[in-house]
């Protein structure tokens, strides 16, 4: 049984995981560990959890991409089929969590946590497996058979994001380092915007499914909204290193206790 009313314990706990999201992401990212697994917690299925999570804290990705779009500097020619193929498959993996039963993808929640800590913690070594094969101009030469194995690429990212997200930031950036990119903030403009499109699309799709748990949303997202803006804020005085450890240590309790949750206390 899904629940959809919400208990006041279970509100102030939802908030306070929002806040603590919100920060990460606006800093460090990894933001989900964190919320996905305290609205399980609480008593939600982990597909309703998963779509209530994705909604919740996409308006503060949102936001994010104007702060970035003054960074953007790519040519359409890359631009366009990058988005096409974030939006086809982000579709395509939000459709296939709708699809997906309840029991299985409860299954699949540890798998998932440990690939999205495993990306985050060693994420950055794909750009300097991918290397620096250009500098920005050069993007304007950049050959069709690169841009269609990043499209490849691309929609193969779109479906996991769509589908659950945990890390898919590290896969575009070693992505775009193939294709030629230097400027780490022409990079991570990118990135976000193709995050949020990602995003957006299974937002959504989850609405229209009505597979999202409305009162825990929107506490959630005041919740995500709070901890971003306290984020953005107070930014350049964290250190990013250590946040990253913070998150992958998060990611890694959780997935120890939902992989004795669910295969050894036959959850």
């Amino acid at each position: 049984m899904i629940h959809r009313c919400l208990h006041l314990s279970h509100a102030i706990f939802l908030f306070f995981a929002a806040v603590i999201a919100g920060l990460l992401n606006s800093i460090a990212g990894g933001g989900s560990f964190v919320s996905f697994p305290a609205l399980m917690f609480t008593g939600v299925p982990g597909v309703q959890a998963n779509a209530t999570n994705t909604v919740a804290v996409w308006p503060g990705l949102a936001a994010t991409v104007f702060t970035y779009l003054k960074r953007l500097h790519v040519p359409a020619r890359m631009m366009v089929p990058l988005l096409v193929t974030s939006v086809t498959g982000g579709f395509a993996g939000a459709l296939l969590l709708i699809k997906t039963p309840q029991r299985t993808f409860e299954h699949l929640v540890p798998w998932l946590l440990l690939g999205g800590t495993l990306l985050f913690a060693y994420g950055p070594r794909l750009r300097g497996l991918a290397g620096k094969t250009g500098d920005t101009p050069d993007l304007y030469k950049t050959s069709w058979l690169a841009l269609t194995v990043a499209s490849f690429v691309q929609f193969l990212v779109g479906t996991y994001g769509g589908y659950f997200g945990g890390g898919i930031g590290f896969v575009m950036m070693g992505m775009m380092a193939a294709l030629g990119m230097t400027d780490i903030h022409n990079m991570n403009a990118l990135r976000i915007l193709l995050a949020a499109t990602i995003n957006i699309v299974a937002v959504v799709t989850f609405i229209v499914a009505g597979a999202v748990l409305w009162p825990q949303c929107l506490v959630m997202l005041v919740g995500a909204i709070a901890g971003g803006w306290s984020g953005g804020h107070y930014a350049q005085k964290a250190d990013p290193q250590k946040l990253r450890y913070l998150v992958i240590i998060v990611g890694l309790v959780m997935t120890v206790y939902f992989f004795v949750s669910t295969y050894i206390r036959g959850k």
